[in-house]
C-alpha cells in the first residue's frame, strides 16, 4: 500500500501545444507495471479545452465540479455537469474543456498501452469550439 497526501505531488500546467486555454493538471494514479491505469484531475478554466485525441484503450472521465463541453468527431457537442460520466471508446477522437463562460473540472482515467495513453491531434478550432 502506498498513500500520497492530498497536496503531496505538485499541480501542472497544461501544454499549449495539447490545449487552449489556461488548464492545470493534478495527478491522482500513476499506477506501477503491470497495472496501466493513469489518473488526472484536470481544471479548465472558461473557455479552456484540449485539442482533438484519441487514447488506445479508451478513457473515462467524471465531471466533479462547474460546466463544461465534450464531442466526438462528427456529433454535436454534449454539455457537461457535476457527476456526468463520459466514456470514450479506444481510437474514438474526440475533445473536452470548459464552458465559455465557467471553469469546468473533471477527473480523467485512461489506460497505458504499449506506454502511451493519449495520441494528440490537432486543436479544437474556436469555430469548433463554439458549435
Amino acid at each position: 500500500m502506498k498513500i500520497f497526501p492530498a497536496g503531496s505531488r505538485p499541480s501542472e500546467v497544461g501544454n499549449a501545444e495539447y490545449f487552449t486555454g489556461t488548464v492545470r493538471m493534478d495527478p491522482l494514479v500513476s499506477s506501477p507495471a503491470p497495472a496501466r491505469l493513469r489518473g488526472v484531475s484536470v481544471t479548465f478554466e472558461a473557455g479552456a479545452r484540449t485539442a482533438w485525441h484519441t487514447h488506445p484503450l479508451g478513457q473515462t472521465l467524471i465531471v466533479t465540479a462547474g460546466a463544461g463541453r465534450a464531442q466526438k468527431q462528427g456529433e454535436p457537442i454534449q454539455q457537461l455537469r457535476p457527476g456526468d460520466v463520459v466514456w470514450f471508446a479506444p481510437e474514438e477522437k474526440h475533445w473536452h474543456g470548459a464552458a465559455p463562460d465557467c471553469a469546468m473540472t473533471h477527473i480523467a482515467l485512461q489506460e497505458e498501452l504499449d506506454g502511451k495513453a493519449v495520441d494528440w491531434m490537432e486543436k479544437v478550432s474556436d469555430a469548433d469550439y463554439q458549435g
